[in-house]
This record gives structure tokens, C-alpha cells and sequence, in this order.
């Protein structure tokens, strides 16, 4: 017989239970229930097959896996919402290095040797050359760059240089140097001109677009001729903050160019499914995820195909089976609340294109789009869990919306108990993952986010990231999680809050 101190202490437990856990949809479980190995294996034997040549944005395998998409979100009765299709087209075109040359007062400048271009536009001028140093701090308020060159020297990413700021102020064209040393401007230009040479993949821009359409990147070597000054010297102004001060004593250098690349229009879509809410219809829920991958390599022998099957076919698959549960759902009278778009996006191992283009161009306004849930390798498990596979790496939940990520932990805790991994949600990770998969382009116009991902594996832009590496048991494993998340944004009473 219990004492009535052991009934108290039971009485305090299950009442932490029902906050720890709690109650089960019973109509989601349903559903849920139905994501099993076979469906996910079935789908990526295709969309992962050899037919589909890695499936490298603009060419035959990535429309056939088009195709594939299409056909699947047709059969399962989802609108098709651009125009009463299913594709968005996405216009890109590919960069191919041009004839581009600049001088310095001192010597002329070679190519991918002192210097390298990558945008769209060509580029001419012989502008003075203002030293900005690490454009950080009020130092740049008070530096004139209207009609200049502005030049910035830091080791900081592309995306958090001040680029931005120094075309609103005037800005003819920014020069860019990594302040570390001349090896590491040697493998950055390595990359360009491998990137040029298979022709780099870009969206149609405008010439004042800024980012890589107004930007050159320079050696330091290349950095001291143009500015007359030995580079060391000029990087203790942009690492040193008491030097930094006294940036303006930093004499004007001088430099010309012309830069041009060749342009070759690349055609490629998006691929939307879109199913229509009930009482809240007007308020969208968006699950993505990238279906191109890198295609074939152009070099070696054996296996040649980068048939992405973790990246991103795991998540490719991972949408059409959320979307087949929805859309069933909705046939049983159990539809959601709020409207679903499914879209499987091109363009993302070329820079997250399809995303930027859609959401440049969006179909439905992003005033009204609640969420993205972003599936990019959910297939696989990394080193660092070998032996404990039952996790799943989650990034961006917490960055714009804490009820999102309260919302998200809720969910796992009451369907599917994943170890939630948030190593890569520190935005100082040096991965900077929250920037590289195509929630990013929701992120950073205000929408939550949540980016579910397995890690980085020996296989990874590799010809054996094949379907047989696949821990379908995972998958769908993950695949829930982002099921039961999505199932209780789209038929909650309110729309979760930004913060």
C-alpha cells in the first residue's frame, strides 16, 4: 500500500510529466505513422539515380528531377500556383572569366594572380584608391569614397563586409583584401577562377545591385602598388585600433580597370505545390528544401555522378512525402488550417539561388508567410555521432521568433524525442550555417526559420553520396519532426510571433 507521501510524490511526477510531455495529436499521430522507409527509398532511388547526372542546375537531370517533383505534387491534387503551374522559372545566367585587366601606378596587374572579378557587368574606370581599413567603427563616417575606390582589408566573411554602406556612400567600386596574408588571397583566387572556368552561376542583376557586382578582390601585394605603401604597414591601420584612429593620414593611391566576364543564359525553376488553408488560408506555411545537387565530375576515372543523395535528395524526398500526408489529410477532411507551400528550390549548391529568386519574387506575400522549414541532409549521420545517430542538427529556430523554437523543442519532446543538436546555431560558428541553405533567404526578410541538417560526412560533394549510404530508419525519423513542427504551426490558434 502506498503511504500518502509516495502518492504526493507521485501526484508532483505526473504533473511534471504533462508539462515535459505533452498530449499527443491523435490526428497528426495518424499521419505521422504513415512516414515509412520504403516511400522515402522509392523516391530517392530516382531522384538520387544515375539517370539524373548529379542534377547540377540548368541541365537534363536537373528538369527530370524537375519533372519528378511536378508530376508528384500533380498526382497529389496540390494547386499549382504560378500561373496555374507548378514551375517558377528561375532566369540565371553563367559566368565564364572575360578579358579583364587593371593597372596601378606602378605595374599592371595580372588576373587570378593580383586580382579577381566575378560579377556580371563590366566594369571600367581609373579611380583614386581610399584606404577604408576594416570599415569598421565611426572612422568611416568621416572618410570621403564619393567616385573613389574604396578599400577595405579585413579577414572577416564577404557577407558581414561593409560593402553595403560603402556604395551608399558613393562608392565608385570596393576593393576588397583578406588581411591575413598573400596564401590566403592565392586559394581564394584558386576558387574564382575555378568557379569562372566552369562558368559561375548567378541571377540576372542590375549593375547597381552591389555585393559581387561592385566588388573587386585584391592581393596584398596587389594592394601596396596601387596604394604606394607596404601592405604590412597598411594593415596595422585596419588590426590595430589605435592606428585606426589615424586612418586619414593613409595617402590615396590610384588604380585603372576594365573587367568584363562572358554571360551564357542558364534556364532552371523552382517547383511548387501549394495547398489551400481553412479558417486561416490567408497565412502560409513554407517547406523547402534544394532538389539540384553538383552534378557530374569533369575529371578522373570510375564513378563520376555527385548524385547528392543526402544532399539535399534526403530532404527532396522529406517534402514530397510532407506533402503527400498534408494532401491526404485534407481528402480525409482533416486539412490544415493555414495553406501549405511545398517547394523544392534549384540553384542552392550555386548560392542559394531559387530561394533568393523567390524570395525577390515571391508568389504568395512574405507578409503572410509564417514560417519556413528548411531540410537540407537529413539522411546521414556525421562523425561526431557515430554510435548515437538519433539527433538531428537545428539551426535558426531560436533567431527570430522564441516561441518558434519553444514551439519546435515542444513537438520533439511530445512525437520524437531527437537529440536536438544546436552546435551550428551559434552565429559565430565558424561554418556560418545559418547563412548557407536557402532559409537564409527567408531569415533575412523577418520570417522564422528552422534548418534541420545531419552534419558533414565523409561523402559529402562526393560521387559516393549514394542511396545505399542512407539511414532510411533515420530518415524518417527526421522526417517527423519536421512533420508534427509543421502540423502544429499550420493548425495552432495564433500565428506564432515574431520577436
Amino acid at each position: 500500500m502506498l503511504n500518502k507521501y509516495r502518492i504526493g510524490a507521485l501526484v508532483l511526477l505526473m504533473g511534471s510529466a504533462t508539462i515535459l510531455f505533452a498530449q499527443k495529436d491523435p490526428i497528426a499521430v495518424q499521419y505521422g505513422q504513415q512516414i515509412v522507409p520504403s516511400v522515402l527509398k522509392d523516391n530517392l532511388s530516382i531522384i538520387a539515380s544515375d539517370a539524373l547526372e548529379g542534377r547540377k542546375t540548368g541541365t537534363r537531370g536537373q528538369k527530370m528531377a524537375a519533372a519528378f517533383i511536378r508530376a508528384h505534387f500533380e498526382e497529389l491534387g496540390l494547386q499549382g500556383p504560378v500561373n496555374g503551374g507548378y514551375y517558377q522559372p528561375v532566369p540565371l545566367y553563367s559566368v565564364v572569366a572575360g578579358m579583364s585587366t587593371m593597372k596601378t601606378p606602378s605595374a599592371p596587374l595580372q588576373n587570378f594572380v593580383d586580382f579577381a572579378y566575378l560579377g556580371l557587368h563590366k566594369l571600367s574606370g581609373a579611380p583614386e584608391v581610399v584606404f577604408v581599413g576594416n570599415g569598421e567603427g565611426s572612422s568611416l563616417d568621416k572618410i570621403d569614397v564619393e567616385g573613389k575606390a574604396a578599400l577595405v582589408v579585413s579577414e572577416k566573411n564577404f557577407n558581414d563586409l561593409p560593402i553595403p554602406i560603402l556604395l551608399a556612400k558613393g562608392a565608385k567600386v570596393v576593393l576588397v583584401c583578406n588581411s591575413k596574408d598573400e596564401a590566403a588571397f592565392d586559394a581564394f583566387a584558386g576558387r574564382a577562377k575555378a568557379s569562372l572556368s566552369g562558368g559561375r552561376m548567378t541571377l540576372d542583376k542590375p549593375e547597381d545591385a552591389g555585393g559581387l557586382e561592385s566588388v573587386v578582390f585584391l592581393s596584398p601585394a596587389a594592394v601596396g602598388k596601387a596604394m604606394g605603401t607596404a601592405f604590412a604597414e597598411l594593415k596595422t591601420y585596419a588590426t590595430d585600433p589605435k592606428k585606426a584612429k589615424k586612418i586619414k593620414k593613409v595617402k590615396e593611391g590610384h588604380i585603372s580597370y576594365t573587367l568584363q566576364n562572358q554571360l551564357k543564359p542558364v534556364h532552371s525553376e523552382n517547383v511548387l505545390g501549394y495547398l489551400e488553408g481553412t479558417d486561416k488560408k490567408d497565412e502560409l506555411i513554407v517547406v523547402t528544401a534544394h532538389y539540384d545537387h553538383i552534378g557530374k565530375k569533369t575529371e578522373g576515372t570510375g564513378d563520376l555522378i555527385n548524385n547528392g543523395a543526402d544532399d539535399d535528395g534526403s530532404g527532396t524526398v522529406a517534402v514530397l512525402e510532407l506533402a503527400s500526408l498534408f494532401a491526404k489529410a485534407k481528402s480525409d477532411g482533416n486539412g490544415p488550417r493555414r495553406s501549405m507551400l511545398f517547394m523544392t528550390v534549384t540553384g542552392e549548391e550555386m548560392g542559394l539561388l531559387g530561394s533568393e529568386y523567390y524570395s525577390e519574387n515571391p508568389v504568395f506575400p512574405l507578409s503572410s508567410t509564417v514560417v519556413d522549414l528548411n531540410i537540407d541532409m537529413i539522411g546521414r549521420w556525421d562523425p561526431e555521432h557515430k554510435g548515437k545517430p538519433d539527433y538531428v542538427y537545428v539551426i535558426g529556430s531560436d533567431k527570430l521568433s522564441q516561441e518558434l523554437h519553444q514551439l519546435s523543442e515542444r513537438v520533439n519532446r511530445t512525437y520524437t524525442q531527437l537529440d536536438f543538436d544546436y552546435t551550428y546555431n551559434d552565429v559565430n560558428h565558424p561554418s556560418n550555417l545559418y547563412k548557407r541553405s536557402d532559409h537564409w533567404n527567408f531569415a533575412k526578410n523577418g520570417i522564422p526559420i528552422i534548418f534541420y541538417f545531419d552534419g558533414i560526412h565523409e561523402d559529402y560533394h562526393r560521387p559516393s553520396d549514394e542511396v545505399d549510404k542512407i539511414d532510411f530508419d533515420l530518415l524518417v525519423k527526421r522526417t517527423k519532426v519536421v512533420f508534427y513542427t509543421a502540423w502544429e504551426l499550420a493548425n495552432r490558434n495564433d500565428r506564432i510571433k515574431n520577436d
